[in-house]
C-alpha cells in the first residue's frame, strides 16, 4: 500500500517533507488534524512493530519522553509498514553536561526494561556468538576473520543482565533535547541487549570505567559493522575492532 496506508490516518493527514537521518526507512513530517507529527515508512513485520509501539506506549506511561505511536482512525498504531508518531520538540546535545543528561536518560531506560522479551527476529551481540543472522545482521556475509574479531569483543559481555536498548543514541540527530526534558527518538535499531552498548558516549558522559568503557566501545563497534556490513562505515567501524 506504501504511503496510501496515511488516509488512515485520517482525511486530511498530508505529508510535508521528507526528514533526514532515515536509513532502512522513508521518513517525513505530516500534518494530522492541524498537527505536525512524524511518519516513517518501512518493511518490518507486524511483529516487529507491535514489540516498538507496545514500548514506546509502556515507555511514555512510565514517564519518559518518547515519540509516542499515533492511532489510525480506528485505533492501529501501525499499517502496512507504517507508523505516525508525535513530534519531538528541541535540538541535538551540543555540551558534556548535555551528554550527561542523556546518559541518565538511557540509565532509566535501562532500569524499565530489564526482562523485556527480545524484538521478534531479533538477536543480541552475545546471541550472534552461536548464530550468524538476526533482522539486518548476516554474518555470513563478512569475512571470516571479521567474525572472529567481532565475536571475540561480544563474547566479552557474556553474563551481563540485558534490557531493551535504543540503539544508536550517541548520533545526536537521535537525541532531541529542551531545558527540561530529554527524549530520544529513532527506536527504529531499538532490541534487547546489554545495556553499556548504550553508553559508549561523547567525552564518556556515562562515567564508564576504563574496563567497562573498552569492552563497550569495541562491542559496539562489531555491532555495527555487522549490521551496516559492507558499506564504508562498516569498514571504518571493523577497523576499530582489535584482531584477535
Amino acid at each position: 500500500m506504501g504511503w496510501e496506508a496515511l488516509g488512515q490516518w485520517g482525511e486530511d493527514a498530508v505529508r510535508i517533507e521528507r526528514l533526514t537521518g532515515g536509513v532502512a526507512n522513508d521518513v517525513w513530517s505530516v500534518r494530522l488534524n492541524g498537527q505536525i507529527a512524524v511518519a516513517r515508512l518501512g518493511t518490518r513485520s507486524d511483529a516487529d512493530l507491535a514489540w516498538e509501539t507496545e514500548l514506546l506506549q509502556y515507555l511514555d506511561r512510565e514517564g519518559m519522553t518518547v515519540p509516542v505511536p499515533i492511532p489510525t482512525t480506528d485505533g492501529r498504531l501501525f499499517v502496512n509498514g507504517l507508523v505516525v508518531m508525535k513530534y519531538m520538540e528541541g535540538g541535538p546535545p551540543e555540551t558534556e553536561a548535555d551528554w550527561r543528561r542523556v546518559a541518565d536518560t538511557l540509565r532509566e531506560l535501562h532500569r524499565l526494561t530489564q526482562g523485556w522479551p527480545q524484538r521478534p527476529g531479533w538477536r543480541s551481540s552475545t546471541n550472534l556468538l552461536h548464530t550468524e543472522t538476526g533482522t539486518r545482521i548476516n554474518l555470513a556475509a563478512m569475512p571470516p576473520e571479521a567474525v572472529i574479531r567481532c565475536r571475540a569483543a561480544w563474547a566479552r559481555l557474556i553474563g551481563r543482565q540485558t534490557c531493551v536498548v535504543h540503539g544508536n543514541p550517541n548520533s545526536p540527530a537521535n537525541v532531541r533535547m529542551t531545558a527540561d526534558r530529554v527524549a530520544l527518538i529513532d527506536w527504529d535499531e531499538s532490541h534487547v541487549d546489554v545495556p553499556d552498548l548504550d553508553l559508549v558516549l561523547p567525552d564518556n558522559a556515562a562515567d564508564l570505567d576504563d574496563g567497562a568503557y573498552d569492552i563497550a566501545a569495541q562491542a559496539s563497534a562489531a555491532w555495527e559493522a555487522a549490521v551496516c556490513w559492507q558499506d564504508d562505515y562498516a569498514v571504518r567501524r571493523l577497523a576499530e575492532v582489535r584482531a584477535v
